[in-house]
């Protein structure tokens, strides 16, 4: 059987990244083709949805900062154009979000966060717990106040999947069902990638957007330092004649972080574990109680939804917690990994810069900071992701 002919480009990893990567390539005018045996899945299925560029503002994070903010803005029009090309609706919600804080010392720690993002000009405002009730009447009569954040926004990341995947194939993406093993290179280009089932694949340019297996594809001068953080969500149905949540909560109950995220028809999505358990994706009941336990005290009307889904999902950490984006010193060959929380975010973007370097231009200014170049040759246990010293956080 004669080789399939080689694409313009060949994208590697079938979550939202890539396959916004793939929608725009194709749009564009190029052949291109995904690999991935099971794309739409992963981290970007299990996800909660949030577009929240303030809430995702933590210290010694103002460069990342500014590039959630600015892919908030590119976000409506994103959305726009996804559901003009796929036919289908993503949801998207821009009503805001509360933080909200259960107990005193969550509300100390809130009050830090919000301190630090109102220094940086955020959109936020303090609320008492007596406004916050006045927002979302499903909160529980003990909280202790929190702040507005109108700027964070949220869509439902399954349908954005399912919109991208249908957008792809209108514009003549191709799927092969199977694993990139390694990249191939000649004469300091790269002309496709070796499959994990067998055979190859051959392409002008090769996009590395495999989320936290980015780092087990060989061949790349450059091997992106990710690794898998465990996250796990959980998915609520309101009976017909229940209260609903208006908007989406983020909170801190006794110390630990829980989201909780309205969907249209009267679904919730329940989020915020992060685990670093390596590649292990079981779905573990202390983890489904916590959660439940903190969602259910932050909300009491929880009790009588119906657990309708559990989720786990591996984000694509990073050292510093900001992705790695742009030319790898091969020529032809980019990566887009490490997006970590903020893959739903940032995907828009991420592709535009993408489909920018593959027409030759340089890396924008917007993602000047988040160059695959940044932490040099892997070696030793930075290969493998490990968060730089004083980087470790507990993330909202």
């Amino acid at each position: 059987m004669a080789p399939d002919p080689p694409v313009d480009v060949l994208v590697v990893g079938g979550g939202i990244i890539g396959l916004s990567v793939a929608w725009q390539a194709a749009a564009s005018g190029r052949s291109v083709t995904v690999v991935d045996p099971s794309p739409g899945r992963g981290a970007s299925w299990a996800a909660g949805g949030m577009l929240a560029p303030v809430a995702e503002a933590h210290f010694g994070e103002e460069a990342l900062t500014g590039l959630l903010i600015r892919a908030a803005l590119v976000w409506p029009g994103f959305a726009r154009d996804l559901e003009e090309a796929s036919g289908r609706l993503v949801h998207y919600r821009a009503d805001g979000a509360l933080l909200v804080a259960f107990d005193p010392s969550d509300r100390a720690a809130t009050d830090d966060v919000l301190g630090f993002q109102l220094q940086l000009g955020l959109a936020a405002r303090r609320l008492s717990a007596r406004e916050c009730r006045s927002s979302e009447p499903l909160l529980s009569p003990g909280i202790r106040g929190g702040a507005e954040l109108p700027g964070d926004h949220q869509v439902d990341n399954r349908l954005v999947v399912e919109a991208l995947l249908a957008a792809c194939e209108h514009a003549g993406v191709a799927f092969v069902s199977d694993r990139a093993e390694g990249v191939a290179l000649e004469g300091g280009r790269v002309t496709g990638v070796s499959l994990a089932g067998g055979g190859s694949r051959a392409a002008g340019a090769v996009v590395i957007a495999a989320g936290c297996e980015s780092g087990q594809v060989t061949g790349l001068k450059v091997q992106p330092p990710v690794r898998p953080v465990k996250g796990m969500t959980l998915r609520l149905q309101a009976p017909p004649d229940a209260p609903r949540l208006r908007r989406t909560v983020r909170a801190l109950v006794h110390g630990r972080n829980c989201y909780l995220v309205p969907r249209d028809g009267g679904g919730v999505v329940v989020g915020a574990t992060v685990e670093e358990k390596g590649f292990d994706l079981a779905v573990q009941v202390g983890a489904v109680s916590d959660l439940l336990d903190d969602a259910r005290e932050l909300v009491p009307a929880l009790d009588e939804y119906t657990l309708t889904d559990t989720t786990t999902g591996l984000r694509p950490g990073s050292p510093d917690n900001a992705p790695l984006v742009g030319p790898t010193g091969v020529a032809g060959l980019i990566v887009a990994t490490g997006h970590h929380r903020n893959g739903i975010l940032l995907a828009p973007v991420t592709a535009d810069e993408v489909v920018r370097l593959l027409v030759g231009n340089d890396p924008s200014d917007l993602f000047a900071a988040f160059g695959p170049e940044r932490f040099g040759p892997a070696t030793g246990d930075r290969s493998a992701g490990e968060p730089l010293p004083g980087t470790s956080r507990i993330p909202g």
